[in-house]
């Protein structure tokens, strides 16, 4: 597949967005300044992303989240317009149900432009049955349109035995790397043994964690996670941040500068993952993510 610029991809859908744009009333959006996310490597990986990636499940559980209670077409509004802006990562996960809006995504901007990265679900649940984990990414590329994943985790590891509990996984999800099906693998923490664990298993190449200054949604005070991710970045590991803002906890601009400031001048964290689902949403992460990584 050829792989299209920015710019092209910017020409190519300008008519498209703007058609699509019309309409949707976006309460205080008033434009943003000609900023753009950079790309960076995740740890000694070899893979490169952009450092803001477009976080797909705020307030998710069973299939259900932000944007999929908004709906798809608002996803291809927002999506697009942060691709524009550089922001070429997206993160999802099964446990989302934006596989399916991705998918619909790729359709207008080639697959090859993005860095995707996904989640598996890894315990039964009302809304999940464990299967084997190449049929579970056999169904994966048929919602997204992909044949590869660049990162593929484990979701939500809540364990300092989860290797030896979620052997299974990762045997398979090795198989699949191996084929080419998987360019990287990892894990979600929401647990601090299980984080620690991570930042030394030599099977982990990508670790997602929850950081912010204010110990809002995390798994330990600031100063327990960053001497972990600290660990994992010296063992090579890349790593994303999530819930900067406290999965949406932290109310006031002050708070939330301070936090990515926090996240982004810190050579232990590679890359954040924020949730944005409106066009001002957007503007305020890339504009920020940008004075901060440039200064």
């Amino acid at each position: 597949m050829k792989k299209f610029s920015r710019r092209e991809m910017i020409q190519a859908s300008l008519a498209c967005m703007s058609a699509l744009s019309a309409g949707l009333p976006i309460p205080g959006f008033s434009g943003s300044k000609n900023a753009e996310i950079d790309q960076v490597e995740l740890g000694k990986t070899g893979l490169k992303v952009s450092r803001l990636a477009l976080g797909c499940g705020n307030s998710s559980w069973a299939r259900q989240s932000k944007f999929t209670r908004l709906g798809v077409d608002t996803f291809l509004k927002v999506a697009p317009y942060a691709y524009e802006k550089g922001v070429t990562f997206l993160d999802t996960a099964d446990l989302y149900g934006t596989h399916p809006f991705v998918g619909e995504l790729f359709k207008s901007i080639p697959r090859d432009n993005f860095q995707l990265l996904t989640k598996i679900w890894t315990t039964d649940a009302d809304w999940y049955k464990v299967v084997p984990v190449q049929e579970t990414l056999d169904r994966f590329k048929k919602e997204m349109g992909t044949d590869y994943f660049d990162i593929v985790l484990l979701h939500a590891m809540e364990s300092g035995n989860w290797i030896q509990e979620k052997q299974q996984f990762r045997d398979q999800l090795e198989e699949a790397k191996q084929k080419g099906e998987v360019k990287k693998v990892g894990v979600s923490c929401h647990n601090i043994d299980a984080l620690r664990v991570a930042a030394e298993d030599p099977w982990v190449d990508i670790i997602l964690a929850r950081i912010n200054p204010y110990q809002m949604i995390m798994d330990g005070t600031p100063e327990e996670i960053m001497t972990i991710l600290e660990k994992a970045n010296k063992n090579g590991k890349g790593v994303i941040g999530m819930k900067i803002f406290g999965n949406g906890e932290m109310s006031s601009e002050e708070q939330r500068n301070k936090s990515l400031n926090f996240s982004i001048r810190n050579e232990n964290i590679h890359a954040v993952t924020i949730g944005l689902e409106k066009f001002e949403y957007v503007d305020y992460a890339v504009e920020r993510v940008y004075d901060i990584a440039k200064s």
